[in-house]
């Protein structure tokens, strides 16, 4: 009585590495009842492949915001994990499942390469040593039709970590490994034949897959200025994370800046010598930091358009520093030494997030952070007002949340779920992907040559549904952009068999 078509994501199951410094976080005041809570699972008719990705929820609808979509990553308690893109709704837009033998997606971004806008993410499993996430996979880059450009990896001997994959106007792409290497540990109390997790940057052509340049933290920064404690007992022997390096950019002078959780330092490194031209917090800062700029286990280290620098201080990791994780901006006069506060961005609950999270600047001096092992993400106005407020089910979260402009057109056709209701018949479709798509047409007949009937409707989120007062032999549906212009169409579909 019933048909339907649609292309259907892979299944399979899916396994989180044990990295304990991805559990779940908490909301001051929340019960646990209220903390472990997820979201009823939606029923998308055309993409039933899609039934169980999680819910986004936004709690201060967006006001004033700067036009664009949001980007995560879900990974935790749920049986779909990969790139989402959702709107200023929650409503999703794109998703993509991680294909097996990967497990999680991390750090989904818009970025350009060979001068065209891009999505790009990171594929692999995550594991833990000392309770915090290190990852072993690769970069993945996609067009705006989401078609797979290239991979990036690192060497043979050595896997991506997911903590920041960055392409520069060169085209290459810019990315931490965590090299464990033999290393004697026993100034700081560990054995002398032990292991460290070295801080290894890679730039890599992304065309040849040629390195372009290497820095390993071990020849630039000592394991004194860690305050990771090292493992003990029958641990004594995994590698000790003393750096925990999470983010890397260009500055504006071409040299680059990076952010190491376990050091609470940011750096500036030379492009070319890997000389450490200058540290920012820590126990060996060059510079003095008043108090309100002080930051600990931070994340996403930037340079923001004004000349101040930005980071996500999470106040919190091995140890309680601050009460509430916040996005932190700063100014440095390399002349005097001094770093100086210039503003923070606290979310209304003050959330404190132990790991993860990011803080990137927006187009009109706003500023959106996502909140990392708390499952919210926020848009400030440069004033500190919230503009946009959601999260993902509580017992989820996403290591990075951004928001960019994103325009995609997908190869695949429109999918169709089809049922009948008496004398009715009831038309869900969907187009993974499309951001263009304003209207749907519905047409129907006895034959799929011949549909001369037409319904049409507003786009009303991922997934709209038409009624038809009729039970016609044939639908298919075509997806019109605001000015009618016809975008694309699925086959048609039989409706009795």
């Amino acid at each position: 009585m019933i048909s339907r078509r649609g292309l259907l994501l892979g299944s399979g199951a899916l396994v989180v590495g044990g990295g304990a410094g991805y559990a779940l976080g908490r909301i001051p005041g929340e019960s646990e009842k209220s903390v472990a809570d997820v979201a009823v699972a939606r029923k998308f008719r055309s993409r039933p492949d899609l039934d169980t990705l999680p819910d986004v929820t936004i709690t201060t609808p967006a006001d004033g915001t700067v036009p664009g979509s949001i980007l995560l990553t879900p990974f935790l308690n749920t049986t779909l994990r990969g790139p989402l893109i959702v709107d200023e709704a929650g409503s999703p837009i794109w998703f993509k499942k991680v294909p097996d033998p990967a497990t999680v997606a991390v750090d989904f971004k818009v970025q350009k390469y060979r001068g065209k806008p891009v999505l790009t993410w990171w594929e692999g499993t995550i594991g833990g040593t000392g309770g915090q996430g290190v990852g072993q996979g690769e970069f993945v880059i996609a067009d705006s039709s989401y078609r797979e450009i290239t991979r990036v990896r690192a060497a043979s001997s050595e896997q991506a970590d997911q903590h920041d994959f960055v392409i520069t106007e060169k085209n290459t792409a810019l990315f931490w490994v965590y090299d464990p290497i033999a290393y004697d540990l026993s100034g700081k109390g560990g054995p002398s034949d032990g292991v460290l997790h070295d801080g290894l940057l890679l730039e890599i052509d992304i065309a040849t897959g040629a390195k372009v340049f290497e820095w390993r933290s071990s020849e630039h920064v000592s394991i004194d200025e860690s305050y990771a404690p090292l493992s003990t007992g029958d641990s004594a022997h995994l590698p000790y994370d003393y750096l925990h390096p999470n983010s890397v950019d260009v500055d504006t002078d071409g040299h680059l800046i990076l952010s190491a959780r376990h050091t609470w330092t940011v750096y500036k490194v030379h492009r070319t010598t890997g000389e450490v031209l200058w540290r920012i917090g820590g126990k060996k800062s060059d510079v003095t930091v008043d108090d309100r700029t002080a930051f600990s286990w931070q994340h996403d280290f930037r340079r923001r358009s004004d000349g101040s620098y930005s980071v996500f201080d999470n106040g919190a990791g091995v140890t309680t520093e601050k009460e509430y994780s916040r996005g932190l901006i700063f100014t440095l006069d390399e002349s005097a030494k001094t770093a100086t506060f210039v503003a923070e961005y606290i979310h209304p609950q003050k959330l404190s997030a132990p790991t993860q999270g990011c803080f990137r600047e927006l187009s009109d001096g706003g500023s959106f952070v996502g909140w990392g092992q708390m499952p919210y993400f926020t848009e400030f106005a440069a004033d500190g007002t919230v503009r946009l407020d959601g999260h993902l089910p509580l017992d989820n979260q996403s290591y990075r949340a951004y928001k960019a402009d994103w325009a995609g057109v997908p190869l695949d056709q429109p999918a169709l779920g089809v049922r009948v209701e008496g004398e009715q018949t009831l038309v869900d479709v969907s187009w993974n992907g499309h951001t263009g798509v304003a209207t749907w047409r519905i047409l129907s007949g006895s034959q799929p040559g011949a549909l001369a009937d037409k319904v049409e409707a507003e786009r009303t989120g991922f997934e709209t549904e038409i009624t038809l007062t009729t039970v016609p032999e044939y639908v298919m549906a075509e997806a019109l952009d605001a000015t009618g212009k016809t975008l694309g169409s699925s086959s048609a579909i039989p409706i009795r068999v």
